[in-house]
């Protein structure tokens, strides 16, 4: 039984299992479920996860959910390319990473996303109740980008050091995804201080332009941004 992934097009953490695959040069069938079709609410699904919640990796061992337990179910079945490096000091560092990329970037970026995708391009009026909170998320962004930044500050190519592992996984759907933001909505993510060459985090743009240098991480793209 080959592995199968359930997720959806651009959810960010099923994103992050379909690298942790790519990082580990492992394939899998990757099956996008549609949102709008509430295929995670159908009975094929829900007997895979009655918490209706992606991602879902299936295995001839059984049914993972969550992605960071999925990450760490692959670094143990598979353990050749580890994904939390191969000493203490270095699972140490990947697994702090990851955690506080799953706490406090992910917490920024829906709090700044989904309000960036559900308006409009235009800069928010000075001083209105919606222009603070729409600063107040980009801050938040902002502080996580900042920690990013200073990590590969001191030469390493990768957050988990010279190969790619679990904490690029976690963080490279997140920073993408700000990107999309900036192609799709360049004055609004402008007037908040981002835009699509990351020019304010100079190591993080180099990070992620490697990143996607790497055909494997582009087939990970969601398909939806190419339609």
């Amino acid at each position: 039984m080959p592995l199968t992934l359930y997720t959806f097009s651009g959810a960010p953490r099923g994103w992050r299992v379909h690298l942790g695959l790519v990082f580990k040069g492992l394939s899998a069938d990757v099956k996008y479920l549609s949102a709008s079709d509430k295929d995670h609410h159908k009975p094929d699904f829900l007997a895979l996860n009655p918490r209706a919640k992606t991602p879902v990796l299936a295995t001839e061992q059984g049914v993972i959910r969550d992605s960071i337990a999925i990450l760490a179910w692959l670094d143990r079945q598979y353990p050749e390319r580890p994904l939390f490096g191969t000493t203490t000091d270095d699972a140490a560092q990947s697994w702090q990473i990851v955690m506080e990329c799953c706490d406090y970037l992910r917490d920024g970026n829906h709090a700044l996303l989904s309000r960036v995708f559900s308006s409009v391009d235009a800069v928010a009026d000075r001083g209105t109740p919606e222009n603070k909170e729409f600063e107040d998320a980009a801050a938040l962004v902002h502080a996580e980008f900042s920690y990013l930044e200073e990590i590969l500050a001191d030469g390493r190519r990768y957050l988990g050091g010279e190969r790619p592992g679990a904490a690029d996984a976690v963080a490279f759907p997140e920073i993408r995804l700000v990107q999309r933001g900036c192609d799709t909505k360049p004055i609004r993510m402008t007037a908040l201080g981002f835009d699509a060459q990351l020019s304010r985090y100079p190591h993080l743009s180099d990070w992620k332009d490697r990143l996607h240098g790497d055909a494997g991480v582009m087939q990970t793209m969601p398909p939806h941004w190419a339609a």
